[in-house]
């Protein structure tokens, strides 16, 4: 099948990247379409990170990292609060042990302070104590970094996209890039089953960027799958820290941290291995680092909590920096490692930037839509929720019991600008099923509903990835 429409600009992947890219190019007046080879956006290594905003004091000084982390954790905080998405500025703390670890924690000070970090402070013990009560009476100081957040990411990266598609961006799912052709002037992009004609191509492919790459150029760089395992721990030990909590980081990353999720949890993790980049188990040895490293950090973390173990894998690369460069009308932005998450606003701007520079220059939008409504039933007064189920019953019934998602939250996910297709794709979108027991009880009647919504047999519906399919039809 061909697209008979000429697109402005093709964005290969719908991570948090891909998500952010479409977003700022939205504003824009262009024919933009984002091509994903999921079922849904986000399914990637936004949807299985530590969901952290980093501060901004770990990148090398001078580095794309150093610069788009500390302007994407700035833009960060304002998208969350004008699209609706879960955000919380806790302020984050690197825990030092001994005298070689207070080095590293005045150096990333100074570092911090060269990227244009604000509000660091270096605390002693006691001044860690007092804020953080439950850490290690190993620890001898602490970098304090008061503008470190934590967020939904995944809900993050939707809101971007579906603010993206309200503006006029296109998303074509289930389509696997597995060709790209220049011809002419322009490149032709096969995805699936459809030919795609763009003039500008935004490889932002995550795990697989290399492999996008070279169908394009030459070959330039590669991707190194590493993953990471985490603990996400039940609302029981959700007060157990108030800040996230690192260790000093090493050449394998910034290491386990402890932290509250924005839903109240305890996540703790992840490692930092090489592997293959389908692989997302959570093995024991993987599991059992994690629980040996965090202890050092917070003693008291209670690991019989557990409501699920994870993995995601990072698309680190053989350069020690985020790779955003023009080549023609291709444009590389791959490698986006942590901190990528709080990095991704900064990283749009910029990527908009360099293809300004390299020719595609587009006139801003007067009529930009840059709010979303989002139904959160379970942050709402008793005054409000009754408001609300006047309005409209379905609010009023409650299906997920763990995180208090309504029948009504649901439909809106179903019916959204990018439609919830499955139950994972209904709980990265409303929380249905992220509770304590992990959709066990609520599973099944989101089934039903989407089935119902959608007006298809309950054994077409999937859990998760294309083929995860949950009832099957006995064959007599």
């Amino acid at each position: 099948m061909e697209c008979g429409k000429m697109y402005d600009v093709s964005i290969i992947g719908c991570g948090i990247t891909g998500s952010a890219i479409a977003y700022e190019l939205s504003k824009r007046k262009l024919k933009c379409v984002v091509i994903e080879k999921e079922n849904d956006v986000a399914m990637g290594a936004t949807r299985a990170n530590s969901a952290i905003i980093h501060a901004g004091y770990d990148p090398a000084e001078g580095t794309l990292m150093a610069k788009l982390n500390v302007r994407g954790a700035e833009l960060c905080k304002e998208l969350c609060e004008k699209l609706s998405v879960p955000y919380a500025q806790i302020g984050s703390l690197v825990l030092a042990f001994n005298n070689e670890e207070i080095q590293t924690v005045n150096m990333l000070y100074k570092r911090g302070v060269a990227n244009g970090v604000k509000g660091l402070k270096i605390l002693s013990y006691e001044e860690t104590k007092a804020i953080e009560p439950n850490i290690s009476k190993d620890v001898t100081a602490s970098l304090y970094a008061p503008t470190a957040a934590v967020v939904n990411p995944w809900e993050y990266a939707v809101a971007l996209a579906e603010t993206a598609v309200v503006n006029g961006v296109e998303i074509i799912l289930n389509s696997e890039v597995t060709g790209i052709r220049k011809s002419g002037d322009a490149f032709e992009i096969t995805a699936g089953n459809k030919t795609i004609k763009t003039k500008y191509v935004i490889n932002a492919a995550g795990v697989n960027a290399d492999e996008v790459h070279d169908m394009a150029l030459p070959h330039s760089f590669n991707i190194i799958p590493n993953k990471g395992a985490y603990y996400l721990l039940d609302k029981t030990e959700g007060k157990r820290v108030s800040h996230v909590v690192f260790q000093c980081p090493t050449k394998a990353g910034k290491g386990v941290l402890v932290a509250p999720t924005v839903h109240g949890n305890l996540i703790v993790g992840p490692n930092a291995i090489d592997s293959d980049l389908n692989d997302t188990s959570a093995k024991d040895t993987d599991l059992s680092f994690i629980r040996g490293t965090a202890v050092k950090s917070i003693p008291s973390v209670d690991f019989r909590a557990n409501i699920r173990n994870f993995s995601g894998i990072r698309p680190n690369s053989d350069r020690d920096d985020f790779i955003i460069e023009a080549n023609g009308g291709f444009f590389d932005v791959a490698g986006i490692k942590s901190p990528g998450l709080a990095s991704a606003p900064g990283i749009a701007e910029y990527t908009v930037r360099l293809m300004e520079e390299n020719g595609a220059y587009f006139e801003l939008k007067e009529n930009f839509i840059n709010t979303r409504e989002h139904v959160r039933f379970n942050t709402m007064s008793h005054e409000e929720r009754a408001e609300l189920v006047k309005k409209n019953p379905l609010y009023g019934r409650v299906i997920c019991r763990c995180e208090t998602v309504t029948e009504g939250e649901i439909i809106d996910a179903i019916h959204a600008p990018i439609p919830a297709r499955t139950v994972d794709g209904v709980k990265r979108r409303c929380a249905a099923g992220l509770g304590r027991c992990q959709g066990g009880f609520c599973g099944p009647r989101v089934l039903e509903i989407l089935a119902r919504e959608l007006k298809v047999p309950r054994e077409s519906i999937e859990k998760d990835r294309a083929g995860s399919y949950i009832v099957r039809r006995r064959e007599d």
